[in-house]
């Protein structure tokens, strides 16, 4: 039995469909992984990359935050920002990155580092292409 995914923005759905397991991080709980059979669970997730891996392979997706739900072998994933890896504008994602480094090296600042940290997600998602 698989599990019934999905991966949820305020625009659209990125994923839906049947997968083998999913990895996210969560805000307190660092990387979980859900096989079919899982406890319920609910989770905030922190910013990191969301994989989704199937028979077919492994769709990632770099998520910004939101909420994670398992529950009846189903996972669904909610996110005011996600991306998957072949929506990713690798040059943008690049920019933004150079741009936190420098706002950080000029002051101490958590939105900087934030936004240091989502340039790095999206980096890392979509570089592998």
């Amino acid at each position: 039995m698989a599990l019934q995914v999905e991966l949820v923005s305020p625009e659209r759905i990125l994923y839906s469909g049947e997968a083998e397991m999913v990895v996210c991080r969560t805000v307190s709980g660092g990387e979980v992984a859900f096989l079919t059979g899982h406890a319920p669970f609910v989770g905030a997730l922190d910013i990191g990359v969301v994989r989704i891996k199937t028979g077919d392979g492994t769709e990632e997706a770099a998520v910004h935050g939101g909420f994670v739900e398992v529950r009846d072998d189903r996972v669904t994933v909610l996110s005011d920002v996600a991306e998957l890896a072949s929506q990713i504008d690798v040059e943008r994602a690049r920019r933004a990155k150079e741009a936190a480094e420098r706002k950080e090296k000029d002051i101490d600042d958590a939105e900087a580092e934030g936004a240091l940290r989502r340039a790095h997600v999206r980096l890392a998602v979509g570089g592998n292409r």
